[in-house]
């Protein structure tokens, strides 16, 4: 058997550039998200080209997953105002008939309907990112295969 160790005489080998030079060169914003560069009747013509390409070699879910955020908290807040105080309206109605019932369906409105529309917010973020980020495995995945053929 051979030692394939190095030798502690050899230095090991040293990366292009220094540290600081990387630092400086990272993009700060490694968000994944492409920045919007040229002109603005470029920037439509790219999303509508991507739209219909149907090919699928252009990802839109990236560009649209705040949108897709934005419009699920609203859908969210809706369902809350409407069971809130549809849940406040069935309970006060109901003390006419019958108090220890319209109390019990009082607190349970208040504590329920909060805890329900919190946790929703948090599958749609959990949602919208796991969409995004297997998004991103798949375009860092071409981007590698690109980079690794002979």
């Amino acid at each position: 058997m051979t030692d394939q160790t190095p030798s502690a005489s050899t230095p090991p080998p040293l990366p292009p550039q220094s540290a600081a030079d990387a630092a400086r060169a990272a993009d700060p914003d490694d968000t994944g998200v492409p920045t919007v560069r040229g002109e603005v009747n470029e920037v439509g013509r790219g999303f509508f080209s991507a739209l219909f390409d149907l090919s699928f070699r252009t990802f839109i879910t990236r560009r649209l997953a705040s949108v897709f955020y934005f419009v699920g908290l609203i859908a969210i807040a809706i369902g809350f105002i409407v069971y809130f105080v549809g849940g406040i309206m069935n309970a006060i109605s109901l003390m006419w008939l019958n108090v220890g019932a319209g109390i019990t369906g009082l607190v349970a409105t208040v504590i329920v309907v909060p805890v329900v529309t919190f946790l929703a917010i948090i599958l749609l973020r959990f949602i919208i990112e796991a969409v995004v980020a297997l998004i991103a495995i798949a375009e860092n995945t071409e981007r590698t295969a690109e980079h690794t053929k002979h």
